[in-house]
């Protein structure tokens, strides 16, 4: 049987999650709105991080008078028992997340995904 040729393969080629996600938000410019799709289209979650791990998650801080970022999404740097810490992408600085914090789970995100993940604007700054 002969190859198909690559025009062929090519419209059949599996949708990533990139792809789907960028899809469902085209027409969404609210936040909240962006990372409800978020979790829905990244799944694969996880409660604790290993060190290289990328993620994003909802954080609600209890420290009063802080600013944060209720929708981080942080390359993990260091795993301790009272949390995790990790560069926060969207401040472009480390920053300090305790596991009573963290809104459900850490949705995971792969290697190939970051670099695009990086480009959608979903930040959520909020002072404490």
């Amino acid at each position: 049987m002969p190859r198909k040729k690559i025009s062929e393969q090519k419209k059949y080629r599996s949708v990533s999650r990139i792809d789907m996600l960028k899809d469902r938000i085209r027409d969404i410019s609210n936040s909240e709105d962006i990372m409800i799709e978020i979790m829905d289209v990244f799944k694969k979650t996880e409660l604790v991080p290993e060190i290289g791990d990328y993620c994003t998650f909802i954080y609600n801080p209890k420290t009063p008078g802080i600013n944060y970022d209720q929708h981080p999404l942080v390359a993990v740097t260091s795993v301790e028992r009272w949390g995790f810490q990790g560069i926060n992408f969207h401040w472009n600085s480390v920053r300090r997340y305790t596991w009573e914090e963290v809104v459900g789970y850490l949705h995971m995100i792969n290697d190939d995904e970051i670099f695009e993940m990086r480009n959608i604007k979903y930040a959520k700054f909020r002072r404490n």
